[in-house]
């Protein structure tokens, strides 16, 4: 899962998790990530999952985006990257994953073993009779 902190800005201190693509950042209502500080667009920016390339940010039309100090209209986006649009400025950052519980399916592969142990040592007591 992707998430984008807002460090600077109207939002400062807000996460945003991405979790469809193409994941939109911009001023209008109907943004993924809506961003009301000078300088933000409607649709700023679009952030992409690329199956063979990564995570991508892509800005729309003339909008200005730096990612870690550089201008760009399209770029590659690493861990941790700094992403400026307008007044906002956000962290990318891939969001640990989380751990699924798994306690109903090792009860249950214990409760198999203890059945074949079980069964194992009926076997084994029949054969000594």
């Amino acid at each position: 899962m992707v998430q984008l902190r807002v460090i600077s800005g109207s939002q400062a201190g807000a996460e945003v998790a991405a979790r469809r693509f193409p994941f939109c950042i911009g001023r209008e209502a109907g943004a993924d990530l809506r961003l009301l500080d000078p300088g933000v667009w409607d649709q700023h920016a679009r952030l992409h999952c690329r199956a063979d390339e990564g995570f991508e940010l892509e800005a729309r039309s003339q909008a200005c985006v730096s990612v870690n100090g550089c201008a760009a209209a399209r770029v590659p986006l690493a861990n941790g990257d700094l992403i400026e649009m307008g007044a906002a400025r956000l962290r990318f950052w891939l969001a640990p994953p989380r751990q699924r519980k798994f306690h109903f399916r090792e009860a249950v592969t214990w409760l198999g073993f203890a059945a074949l142990v079980a069964f194992q040592g009926f076997v084994v007591w029949g054969l000594l009779r």
